[in-house]
């Protein structure tokens, strides 16, 4: 069976020429709304609808996708609220050292003194570098840079994230 993964979500349309916004959930936009590329659409109550990109820009937030074969904005009101994927078999090899976010979310992470902090269960893209959202227990989410100084190993393995903590990063209250 085929695994998907989500890459965004259909929230409106958008004018009257077959466009729709989409909030992107996707660490490779450009890759994933190029012309041609396939996605696949699913919405409560209805059978799985495979589409392929025929346009994308960018505007505000929001990504503008539209689908060949379905040119105006009554061939894609009911798209609404559905979640875009793309089959796992349409994920391409990364370089070393790079992951999918789906690989990321929900791994441990073990401090230098082999100490737990949580689990990563968000990564934020604000700029420069990532910034993974790690929630621990009995205290508030921690934010951790997605650097080389600060994430020394990634064990998708051993589901287990190997962090190095600068003094400062991590204000807790001892």
């Amino acid at each position: 069976m085929t695994e998907y993964l989500n890459v965004g979500k259909i929230v409106n349309t958008h004018g009257i020429r077959g466009e729709v916004r989409v909030i992107s959930q996707t660490d490779f936009p450009e890759q994933r709304y190029q012309k041609g590329a396939k996605l696949t659409l699913f919405r409560n109550g209805k059978a799985p609808l495979d589409l392929t990109v025929s346009g994308h820009r960018k505007h505000k937030n929001f990504d503008l996708l539209t689908f060949e074969g379905y040119p105006n904005i009554n061939d894609v009101e009911p798209f609404r609220d559905g979640i875009l994927k793309v089959a796992e078999e349409f994920l391409t090899d990364l370089e070393e050292n790079e992951y999918y976010y789906y690989e990321i979310i929900g791994l441990n992470v073990i401090d230098e003194q082999g100490k737990t902090l949580g689990k990563i269960k968000e990564i934020l893209s604000p700029g420069a570098n990532d910034v993974w959202v790690v929630q621990r227990k009995g205290q508030k989410d921690a934010l951790i840079p997605y650097i080389e100084s600060v994430v020394k190993d990634i064990d998708l393995d051993a589901n287990e994230v190997h962090v190095e903590i600068p003094e400062g990063l991590l204000d807790d209250e001892d």
